[in-house]
């Protein structure tokens, strides 16, 4: 019915019904008008009445095109309107897909954390079912001690406690999986450290400054800085001497580490380079040449075999320590602006950048993607840090703010407003997360979980360049533009 064309309007019908008279479908409308004005059927003639119209059921009319959407103008219009919409579609789907990946890839990141934690929970669980079963036998002899509170050590720091220790019993503290360590200072204890060392004869006078600072992790008597003065210097402690002075560089060196374990260090210099330094050859081993402009960040993977570095032409990079090779060079192509700094997460997995138009993003290694930003500074990026647990990370920059986040919720948790025009240069948190030291205008330290700041140095007579905690937080290490390296300890 819906390809019959009425003998009156010569069109498919949209309310069709037939005639008895004539046995002709026509559009109610049209009839029914043509009836009340004539009182006949419009083809024999023959009286006919609106009661007399039977109607007729069907589905919805596919109507045909008019005769003037026929032209080839108007079907290349049809085609055109056509591909437009299913270009839309096809982009909104698109859309949805890469909304669809990055719940996806959060939901696997969780789930990853989820199962190191569990690791690690059930690698304690068995250590202390052990430690238990020795005690046991002995149970009968050790006549119970009351226990005085400064030897009850309970820490709260930046995520769950699961248990208080005592003088008798194998201490063991968890904190989100992993072992608080028992020498690690007391904030009480940490609040009374006070300068006990300054060095300034490490780095040229004529051309003051030190710019970078990191500490031997598993050493932290071994020292390592860069120097405005294009040097990159391994000091001593213990010894209080100069182990190394290592040269190459042709402008200042931004970044500095020292690798846990081999006697391997790594710079990066806004001359664009990043070098490999052998501490007991004092040499270079490798010049690892990945970007185009100033080298602005640098971090160790957790393999130790690999290095992520950050450029101000806009890239970051994954190199090859061993061979000095670039594996991978990517860029966020929609930001289009410098990247700052740059820090890897602690599994290796992800890794966080800084950029010049105050976003932080998080990226996936394996998948060289951008799956999540953090916006709400309002000054390029200067430093940003990971805690060890995994779970924090700390963000500063040059609006005088620190900022804390939350990576299982992906938000800002926590906003510290600094003093006003105070420069954030660097961050840190301790070895067992339990301290955040900053530094800039100043040498603050925070406890996490409270944030309340503990410490407060204002002995460098220029801006804070670095700062990093000793073993246990047992000291604290600070390089300045004053040219000086100094110690903070009970």
């Amino acid at each position: 019915i819906s390809l019959v064309l009425t003998p009156v309007s010569n069109e498919v019908p949209e309310h069709p019904c037939v005639s008895p008279v004539s046995n002709q479908v026509f559009e109610r409308r049209l009839i029914e008008k043509y009836i009340a004005e004539n009182g006949v059927d419009p083809i024999n003639g023959q009286p006919l009445s609106e009661e007399q119209l039977i109607d007729i059921k069907v589905s919805h009319p596919i109507r045909p095109k008019a005769p003037s959407a026929t032209s080839i103008p108007a079907i290349l219009k049809s085609l055109q309107d056509e591909w437009d919409a299913v270009m839309l579609h096809s982009f909104t789907l698109r859309q949805q897909l890469q909304t669809t990946r990055q719940e996806l890839s959060h939901a696997l990141y969780q789930h990853d954390a989820a199962c190191r934690v569990i690791a690690r929970l059930t690698k304690e669980v068995t250590a202390a079912r052990e430690a238990l079963a020795t005690l046991k036998p002995q149970a009968g002899l050790i006549a119970p001690q009351a226990t005085p509170a400064s030897q009850t050590a309970a820490v709260v720091t930046a995520g769950e406690t699961l248990c208080i220790s005592e003088p008798h019993s194998s201490k063991s503290l968890i904190h989100l999986g992993k072992t608080v360590p028992e020498d690690l200072i007391r904030a009480e204890d940490l609040g009374k450290f006070r300068q006990v060392a300054s060095h300034a004869g490490l780095h040229s006078a004529s051309i003051p400054g030190i710019i970078s600072l990191d500490l031997c992790p598993t050493d932290t008597n071994k020292v390592l800085t860069g120097g405005a003065d294009k040097n990159v210097v391994v000091f001593d402690r213990r010894e209080e001497q100069i182990v190394a002075t290592l040269k190459g560089h042709t402008k200042k060196v931004s970044s500095v580490i020292y690798h846990p374990a081999q006697s391997v260090v790594f710079s990066a210099s806004p001359d664009s380079t990043i070098r490999v330094w052998s501490v007991t050859g004092g040499n270079c081993v490798q010049v690892i040449r990945a970007h185009e402009a100033s080298v602005t960040g640098l971090s160790l993977h957790a393999t130790g075999d690999y290095l992520l570095s950050s450029s101000e032409d806009q890239y970051w990079a994954f190199s090859d320590i061993q061979t000095g090779r670039v594996l991978t060079k990517v860029t966020d192509e929609t930001a289009g602006c410098a990247l700052t700094c740059a820090q890897f997460h602690p599994d290796g997995l992800i890794f966080g950048t800084g950029t010049a138009d105050s976003q932080i993003k998080i990226w996936d290694l394996k998948e060289r993607t951008n799956v999540a930003n953090f916006p709400g500074h309002s000054g390029p990026v200067t430093s940003i840090a990971f805690s060890e647990n995994g779970y924090y990370l700390a963000t500063g920059a040059q609006d005088s703010s620190l900022k804390l986040w939350d990576l299982r919720k992906l938000k800002n948790f926590k906003t510290i407003t600094l003093d006003n025009n105070y420069e954030v240069k660097s961050l840190v948190f301790d070895q067992s997360g339990t301290y955040l030291a900053v530094g800039g205008s100043d040498i603050r330290v925070y406890i996490c979980k409270q944030w309340s700041e503990v410490l407060n140095f204002s002995d460098h007579s220029g801006l804070v360049t670095g700062v990093a905690f000793g073993e246990h937080a047992q000291f604290l290490a600070s390089t300045g533009m004053d040219r000086s390296l100094k110690f903070y300890s009970l």
